[in-house]
């Protein structure tokens, strides 16, 4: 036998390719904003990878994706910064911008030099040292002498790469921004609520806290990112422009900021913030202004720094997201789920080019934890389409004329007792009949990513729970054009435009419906995992808390509630009345498929070429009758499908006894024979 013919070097050969795959994926992902596959499906691999490196411990390096995953730690210990990542000097207006230009002018003495002009990222800064390529420390700016050694935090972070690409010097420093994106931080204060915690109050209070934990695999779900800014060799600058930092940095594997330029003078500059700030909202990160940089290396040395920051660089901030004003109410809203939310109306006020009248206040505690008073200034704070927060109280402005706040005991829509579980933040009305859920429940069924009913707004569905013409949300397929057109200021054209909306509405399909129906914890993601899995309603409601949480990515916590929901009386009569009505409760043109019991809960491994089937089709089939694809074998591999010119995985299945079956067995399996 040939040295790499034996099976440590298939596995060996099998790990390495695995991990080539993961790592193009991220790059496709993070860099190229071009995926290939879905989230799940890259989880899946990194499964796959994880359990043959715990299998096989030899072949763990450590630029491999697994090491990301994390770990906890005692504490953070100081790490010396080997040149000091300093702060910049601030301008706020054009004509401090043009001054700092004039200085640069008379330092480089008539010598010609161009500007950098970059995001000014809304994060914190991190200093990256790579040793022969490898990512080696990873710490805080701190004071900008010493900061926090967060390597084993920074290791999780998907754009940064654990080895550098290309061809590199044995020791590098990249310097960069550490943030999380303004999508990631909803998701992250989304669950926070469901399950009761305190919300974050914007996203780089949620970076800065993230980097700052113990338990690195806390700082692995939480999915932040990074754009790099500088690179260093040993004390000195790798190249001798600015702009060659930028080409190496993509070229070794890094997530670079494409919002960047190359400035011939001042005025480039100047277009280019203000290019930049009219954009500022769409992006899915937070930024305060642009980093204004001489481009020349060797200017940069001479120009030199004050004790604070350095003389070739400056930060143009844009006008300010936060502002002060008056509390002068705080009103208390009761959510679909029964939730009962503060919110505080405040003076009306412009900021970030807005006028800006209500915050959130989140819960009792977040109350508590400001202390809060009606009457109150408080300072107050924007990000993006986040609706703005307040960050503090301005204790100093009082006059003794501030009236405490004390929260409801009773729902203030309905009168009904609110309650407050233990371990819990959230108070919520325990009427199920509450009006104001009902409300809530029947918006959300006909927002655009559930029934997609345009024209059924807030007021239309006022009027229709108080009128008592909806008390539940297949009411709705009950309604007639003359109930629609008698309400006040509902036209005879706008009524006849939404009962054909809510007619449309019937084909919407089974994942809509399924986010639609609001069942806790099955959001978009996981009303399409339960659509493509079970393919018709009636075969979720069989479905028991087993066969839901062996479906990828389910897990028990959303089994169990798809479950409850499923088995209450009220919902099966709910689902009953919207098929009567025409609702489609299946995945359109294509036929329910029940779950197999030979596939129920087993996990495949697909492997060699199969006669009648694709690799693809025979992955669907396994899928819909509720078993799941490994991409490797293992102890928990159930069967291995082992088509014509079987390799490694074959060897493999047979030295961990996993039962291996051929096409006909599998052919019979599909048929439940």
């Amino acid at each position: 036998m040939k040295p790499f013919e034996n099976a440590e070097n298939k596995i060996e050969v099998e790990i390495t390719q695995l991990r080539a795959e993961i790592n193009r994926h991220n790059e496709l992902y993070y860099q190229k904003n071009a995926p290939e596959i879905a989230d799940a499906e890259f989880d899946a691999l990194l499964t796959d990878l994880k359990t043959l490196e715990t299998e096989n411990p030899e072949f763990i390096t450590p630029d491999s994706p697994t090491q990301r995953v994390g770990g906890r730690a005692e504490g953070f210990k100081s790490f010396a910064h080997r040149v000091p990542l300093m702060s910049l000097d601030n301008s706020y207006d054009l004509g401090e911008l043009r001054a700092f230009d004039e200085r640069c002018q008379k330092l480089a003495d008539g010598r010609a030099f161009e500007y950098v002009a970059e995001l000014k990222i809304d994060g914190l800064s991190l200093a990256l040292h790579y040793q022969n390529g490898f990512l080696a420390a990873g710490a805080t700016r701190g004071d900008g002498f010493r900061g926090d050694d967060v390597f084993g935090n920074v290791k999780t972070i998907r754009t940064i790469p654990l080895k550098l690409k290309g061809e590199f010097p044995a020791n590098v420093e990249v310097r960069g921004e550490a943030f999380l994106a303004r999508s990631v931080f909803k998701k992250i204060n989304a669950e926070l609520e469901m399950q009761g915690e305190k919300l974050f109050a914007n996203p780089r209070n949620a970076a800065s806290g993230t980097l700052r934990q113990l338990d690195s695999t806390i700082v692995a779900a939480r999915r932040l990112d990074l754009f790099p800014y500088d690179v260093l060799e040993g004390s000195q600058k790798m190249f001798t422009t600015h702009w060659e930092s930028f080409e190496f940095l993509e070229k070794a594997g890094f997530n670079v900021n494409p919002n960047r330029a190359l400035c011939q003078n001042i005025e480039e500059v100047i277009n280019f913030c203000s290019k930049i700030e009219s954009q500022r909202d769409v992006l899915d990160y937070d930024i305060d202004g642009v980093v204004v940089k001489v481009n020349q290396a060797q200017l940069q040395q001479e120009f030199g720094a004050t004790t604070k920051a350095p003389r070739w660089a400056i930060a143009y901030k844009y006008p300010a997201l936060q502002a002060t004003t008056k509390l002068y109410a705080i009103n208390v809203q009761v959510g679909r789920t029964g939730a009962l939310t503060p919110v505080a109306y405040l003076e009306p006020t412009l900021l970030a080019g807005t006028v800006v009248s209500r915050a959130s206040l989140h819960n009792e505690d977040e109350i508590k934890r400001l202390g809060i008073k009606i009457g109150d200034y408080v300072l107050i704070e924007k990000s993006g389409e986040i609706i703005p927060q307040i960050l503090q109280v301005i204790a100093s402005r009082r006059d003794g004329s501030e009236i405490e706040f004390v929260f409801p005991k009773f729902c203030p829509v309905c009168g009904f007792q609110a309650v407050r579980p233990a371990g819990e933040v959230v108070t919520r009305c325990a009427n199920v009949d509450c009006p104001a859920k009902l409300k809530a429940r029947v918006l959300y069924f006909a927002s655009r990513k559930a029934m997609d009913i345009e024209g059924l707004g807030e007021i239309v569905v006022e009027k229709l729970v108080d009128l008592g013409l909806v008390k539940s949300v297949a009411d709705l397929y009950d309604l007639t054009l003359e109930q629609i057109a008698k309400l006040e200021r509902m036209a005879e054209k706008s009524a006849t435009n939404l009962i054909n909306q809510i007619e449309a509405s019937k084909t919407r399909g089974l994942q809509r419906l399924l986010y639609g129906l609001d069942i806790r914890h099955v959001g978009e993601r996981y009303a399409k995992i339960l659509a493509k899995s079970f393919r018709a309603i009636e075969n979720l409601q069989k479905a028991s808390v087993e066969e839901l949480d062996v479906i990828h990515e389910i897990g028990q916590t959303v089994a169990v509630s798809v479950f409850n929901w499923m088995s209450n009386p009220q919902n099966q009569e709910l689902i009953k009345r919207l098929k009567a009505a025409g609702v489609k409760t299946e995945i359109e043109g294509e036929s329910s498929v029940s779950l197999n019991e030979n596939f129920t809960g087993k996990t495949f491994v697909l492997t060699g070429k199969l006669e009648n089937f694709t690799r693809d089709e025979a992955a669907q089939i396994i899928e819909e009758g509720g078993g799941r694809i490994s991409n490797s074998v293992s102890k928990k591999t159930d069967f291995l499908v082992a088509g014509a010119d079987a390799g490694s995985k074959l060897d493999k299945a047979n030295s961990l006894n996993v039962k291996v079956i051929d096409e006909e067995i599998f052919t019979q399996m599909a048929q439940n024979i």
